[in-house]
């Protein structure tokens, strides 16, 4: 295809942004209807681009729809972007959730033209993340994101929202600056910018600089903040507990997801030798991640709070899948990205549409809303079966594909042992999750809530969206899977299985 289709996705969304930001005259419903065609076109993109994705096997390990131009002659770096069975998923997932927070935001009314603008400005920069194949561009993609998160917190958040944004920014730098230092230094060794190259010619000359683990670990740190691992997560609950609900659910979406496709596309693919090294301790992290995040999540009674440290617990599977450093558990880790992003979205956009109806988020003070709202109540519902791992919704899949893959990982002797206790995570997730529902919209009917409104038509259609999907993919896992198999083989081919 001559169409640059990766670049035109990328770019769409910030180019609706500076038309939003800088045409003069437009009205609310003007502002919101151009953010949805700017959103809702790289979309279609991306699906036109998923299903021409070649899947034949002399396709499998290479880039496709790659487009690469010489940028700073300098210092040998370049505009290369390109998809494989990696970042294709991922792309896909940020586009569909990019169109349907346009849609959650509808009822937006404070400075709606900032607000758009800057959610326009956020999908640009983390599909800019997936779709980099050059280390200096996915560096610029990873630092633009932090501007409009500061501000789409700060300014239409709530509580301790200017808290939040400031915290989440400062933990974001820290990482970012050791990525940076991770990134130089590969530079530095090879003379080379380029993920692909640097994968390929192996840690013969990064040994020249310092140790490759030192350069590993660096720009680990960066990528475990953002995913987010022990002990880097607290930035976490914060941020989603204070971020308007569009913001929440791109956060937990698709956001996290870059700090375990950094983890995949650098660390693991250009330092296969130390990830081996390494891998026992970063699994027992991931345990750690899996069973903390569960046991806090049991002890939260604020509805968003709540949801986002499940994230924390779900982010531990994600872990544990990338490092056993098997075929199947990269490949379980990879759907539990898409999964989540889609389970978690939706989880959020309830959560939003409860408070906005009730005015309440705590847990304590909900009940009895199943009479008033049944449609959110069901979906509700569906999304909270779905996140504990039910048969027949994707987080089954995923979940599944993770601890097969692991169990049977040769990583370390220990592995099943963590894995098992990975597997007790399900167990209190069934226990927070139901007890949620339950309190929220079970039992005696609360006066102050006989009269609130259930879901509205437009909210309607963005929550059958998130269902369609979660129950597509976990009838259907082929879909992705076998993509995610093209992109997973050559890790695994480096990795030496």
């Amino acid at each position: 295809m001559d169409f640059s289709f990766i670049s035109t996705i990328i770019f769409l969304p910030v180019v609706g942004a500076i038309l939003i930001a800088f045409l003069p005259g437009l009205s609310p419903r003007m502002i919101k209807r151009l953010a949805a065609l700017f959103t809702f076109v790289p979309f279609v993109l991306s699906i036109v681009l998923f299903c021409n994705f070649d899947l034949a096997p002399g396709a499998v390990g290479g880039i496709q729809f790659e487009e690469k131009l010489l940028w700073i002659p300098a210092i040998n770096a370049h505009y290369h972007v390109g998809v494989d069975g990696l970042s294709l998923p991922l792309m896909l997932l940020m586009t569909f959730l990019g169109f349907l927070a346009v849609l959650i935001s509808w009822k937006v009314d404070l400075r709606p033209r900032e607000f758009f603008a800057w959610l326009l400005l956020l999908e640009t920069s983390i599909l800019g993340v997936f779709c980099s194949l050059d280390l200096l561009l996915f560096f610029l993609f990873w630092e633009i994101e932090v501007i409009p998160m500061y501000f789409l917190i700060s300014i239409w958040g709530t509580g301790r929202k200017e808290y939040s944004a400031i915290k989440y920014v400062i933990y974001t730098l820290f990482g970012s600056s050791m990525m940076l230092a991770g990134i130089l230094s590969l530079y530095f060794a090879t003379g080379s910018l380029s993920m692909v190259d640097i994968a390929q010619e192996g840690l013969a000359m990064v040994q020249s600089v310092m140790p490759a683990a030192a350069i590993f670990f660096l720009l680990l740190t960066g990528f475990a903040v953002k995913l987010p691992v022990f002990p880097f997560h607290t930035w976490l609950p914060d941020a989603h507990t204070d971020a308007p609900t569009a913001v929440s659910v791109v956060l937990a979406g698709a956001l996290l997801k870059m700090g375990g496709y950094g983890m995949i596309r650098v660390c693991v693919s250009i330092f296969p030798e130390v990830a081996w090294a390494y891998a026992p301790i970063l699994i027992v992290l991931a345990v750690v991640n899996v069973l903390y995040g569960a046991a806090v999540t049991l002890r939260q009674t604020d509805l968003k709070r709540l949801i986002a440290y499940s994230s924390i617990s779900h982010m531990g599977y994600v872990l544990l899948g990338i490092f056993a450093l098997g075929g199947v558990s990269l490949v379980g880790a990879t759907l539990q990205m898409f999964s989540h992003g889609v389970i978690t979205g939706l989880l959020f956009a309830m959560a939003g549409l409860v408070m906005h109806n009730t005015g309440e988020r705590g847990l304590r003070k909900l009940g009895g809303l199943v009479r008033q709202m049944p449609v959110i109540a069901v979906v509700f519902s569906v999304a909270g079966l779905a996140s504990l791992g039910l048969p027949t919704t994707s987080g089954f899949a995923a979940e599944f594909l993770v601890y097969i893959g692991s169990y049977s990982s040769p990583v370390f002797e220990g592995i099943r042992f963590c894995t098992v206790l990975c597997v007790l995570g399900i167990v209190v997730t069934a226990g927070y999750i139901l007890w949620m529902l339950q309190r929220v919209f079970y039992g005696p009917v609360r006066e102050q809530f006989s009269g609130v409104a259930d879901a509205g038509i437009l909210e309607r259609v963005y929550m059958f969206a998130f269902v369609a999907v979660i129950m597509l993919v976990g009838i259907y896992p082929a879909i992705l899977t076998d993509v995610i198999k093209t992109g997973v083989m050559p890790v695994v081919g480096l990795l030496g299985g």
